[in-house]
């Protein structure tokens, strides 16, 4: 039988890293939990909707939904279409002037002078205003958005007058401008103003500076810039950066509707790398189209979720436009809101402007013994596949020292960025496959010929999984030590191979296991080795049912890919929907169903098929099907964005679980067998 003997040394470096990468994820845990502020926040607008829906004061609403939790609204730019429903100014397109002057509706003799007189165009706007203070903001900003070859100022009677070159419909819609009155309203109801810039064309300095000039001596809670663009981009970054930071200001970027990373404004980058990392929150909104699919509680878990999992802190909310049944719509928005805040309070949060974390760069030193740790596993790894390699400790040594080196040297210059990827990618796939490896040479040493109970094979491998949950859990320390830093958190980094992490480890155990047992005839000694019985699966007549078998095993395969992640569009049935809800209910991290119902269960009865002398064949396969949940659960770790307790706690739960599960069917197996067997008994007599 070939023995593969594990090298003390590589698993003492091994466990040094480990020590380091708790480190760093201890510090981690304590930024993280550092980070618990929400921001309840909801447009201005939206709750000017619902006061006008219901009938009732402005003041009421906005005092009803500050004592229901929302700390924060949303000020856009003002538009000619709201100033035109408000009074604070009036545009007219010249045409609907002349209009006006032809069927005798135009009775200011002024205007009526003007018309006759050929001053009135109709291809131009004609602007009045009625409040001091927006009129003196208009004519600061329309130049600004138009050019001032575009905007005329002149008196008519005693008013003044703005002449704009522009299209009528579009100039209604178009924004111009921060308004300072909504602004100070929003205060003075007692919230913090989540300010909604939008970029000018041809950005300038002057433009930014007038932008924030407006800011000043309000009670900011973010600024979130609306639009494609980022205030200032292209040219005036630099401005928006210095401006946010004389204010201390916080910049939201807006998760994208795939929640991974930002939606793609032009310059967001730039500003969030110019103002630190540490003055960023991630903002979150549920879909415009989606909020009336959901009822109250399933959109209050919606949040609940979100801001734990993901490290949302912006949570801008909807109103509701329908009300729950027998409750007003006044009744069903103050009740979302509420609930929300309850539940996020109940987890441990606090309610007001957004927190952030605080700049987390780990020693470069604790970085680089991760790194030599990582290069001791991969050759480990090496060794418990290649014999001769297995056999020669000088080699191993040798091999440790050039990837030691090639890893540890970039990391300690402050270059190691890309090694620091490479290195979470090798813990994500060579730790799950030592986990499972470690165990098969456990079994192959068994010599136990009689046959075990059923309840000690429950037992033993329940023990087997936990013992091989914590191998894998060296590697998500591992993992999350080597990425954890500000920029990983927020998502401007992110772990760019875990489609890879569903597939390696399993190409990683199966070449361990093939030179383990062979597959035929089960023998666990004198085995034809990898390559060889690799040949003789590829030389082996196939029927026509084992083609369609493995037809659906590739379905699965690729539908077991593609659900992973954010980006595929697979759909996923409301059953599961349903089973997903209860499993968050359940426990304190939903486990993931890769571990819980394939993975874990599986390795329950890979202990079952050995004990039970099973074909090595099915033996193998149950055993690759294992290391998916091993690969589970490091890949977990890979969500940088979600706290790392909780992934910790995510994975405890789906082996707890899936120990069960995989109990309940060795059960239902044995029952089976026992079954057959006396209808077998009975055949015969």
């Amino acid at each position: 039988m070939k023995v593969f003997k594990y090298n003390r040394w590589l698993i003492l470096v091994i466990v040094i890293g480990l020590a380091a990468a708790l480190a760093i994820s201890f510090q981690r845990h304590a930024v993280e939990q550092a980070n618990r502020q929400v921001d309840m926040a909801i447009d201005y607008e939206g709750l000017q909707e619902l006061a006008e829906r219901e009938g009732l004061p402005e003041s009421e609403v906005l005092k009803q939904a500050k004592d229901a939790g929302i700390t924060s609204l949303a000020v856009y730019e003002t538009t000619f279409k709201k100033l035109n429903a408000n009074g604070k100014a009036t545009a007219i397109a010249g045409s609907q002037i002349l209009a006006n002057y032809h069927s005798g509706a135009l009775t200011d003799p002024v205007w009526r002078q003007l018309v006759a007189d050929g001053k009135i165009q109709g291809d131009v706007i004609y602007i009045v205003g009625h409040d001091a203070q927006t009129w003196q903001e208009l004519k600061e900003d329309l130049p600004r958005r138009l050019g001032e070859d575009r905007v005329q100022l002149y008196t008519v009677g005693s008013e003044e007058v703005m002449a704009v070159k522009a299209h009528y419909e579009s100039f209604l819609k178009m924004n111009i401008g921060m308004p300072t009155d909504e602004m100070k309203a929003v205060n003075d109801a007692g919230f913090y103003v989540m300010a909604r810039p939008s970029d000018y064309e041809e950005c300038s300095k002057d433009d930014v500076q007038a932008v924030f000039k407006r800011l000043d001596g309000v009670k900011v809670s973010e600024v979130v810039c609306s639009g494609s663009q980022s205030l200032g981009a292209p040219k005036a970054l630099q401005a928006t950066i210095d401006e946010m930071k004389d204010r201390q200001f916080t910049l939201g970027l807006i998760e994208a509707t795939t929640q991974l990373q930002f939606y793609k404004q032009d310059g967001m980058e730039e500003i969030a790398k110019g103002i630190g990392y540490d003055k960023i929150a991630r903002l979150y909104s549920i879909p415009k189209d989606e909020q009336p699919k959901l009822k109250i509680d399933a959109a209050v878990e919606r949040w609940s979720n979100t801001d734990e999992e993901r490290n949302i802190r912006i949570d801008l909310m909807r109103i509701y436009d329908k009300p729950s049944p027998n409750m007003s719509l006044m009744a069903t928005n103050m009740k979302y809101f509420q609930d929300t805040h309850d539940k996020l309070v109940a987890h441990g949060y606090t309610i007001g402007p957004a927190s952030t974390f605080t700049s987390f760069y780990p020693s470069k030193l604790l970085r680089a013994v991760i790194m030599a740790g990582v290069a001791a596993a991969g050759i480990l790894y090496l060794s418990l596949i290649i014999p001769r390699l297995n056999a020669r400790p000088k080699y191993q040594y040798i091999l440790f020292l050039v990837f030691a080196l090639l890893a540890v040297v970039p990391v300690l210059m402050g270059n190691g960025t890309k090694i620091r990827a490479i290195a979470a990618l090798a813990s994500a796939n060579v730790f799950p496959a030592l986990a499972v490896i470690w165990q098969l040479d456990r079994v192959r040493a068994f010599r136990n010929k009689a046959r075990v109970s059923l309840p000690r094979i429950i037992v033993t491998g329940a023990l087997a999984l936990f013992v091989m949950g914590v191998i894998s859990y060296v590697g998500a320390a591992y993992l999350s030590g080597s990425l954890a830093d500000t920029e990983y958190l927020l998502e401007f980094q992110i772990f760019r191979g875990i489609k890879l992490t569903f597939i390696l480890p399993l190409i990683l155990v199966g070449i361990a296991f093939l030179q383990r047992f062979d597959i035929f005839d089960g023998r666990m000694d004198d085995t034809d080795g990898v390559l060889n019985q690799l040949s003789k699966i590829m030389d082996m007549p196939v029927k026509i049912k084992t083609l369609v078998v493995m037809f659906l095993v590739l379905i699965a395969g690729v539908v077991f890919v593609a659900r992973s992640g954010h980006t595929s569009g697979m759909p996923v049935s409301n059953l599961e929907l349903r089973f997903r809800a209860f499993l968050e209910q359940a426990f304190y991290a939903r486990p993931r169903t890769k571990e819980l119902l394939i993975g874990h269960p599986a390795f329950m009865l890979a202990a079952m098929a050995f004990w039970r002398k099973w074909p090595t064949m099915v033996l193998f396969a149950l055993v690759l099907i294992a290391t998916i949940g091993q690969g589970s659960m490091v890949e977990t770790f890979a969500h940088m964005r979600t706290p790392v307790y909780m992934s910790f706690m995510r994975g405890i739960g789906g082996i707890v679980l899936g120990a069960v599960i995989g109990a309940v069917a060795m059960v239902l197996i044995e029952l089976w067998q026992a079954i057959l067997s006396k209808a077998k008994e009975r055949k015969a007599d």
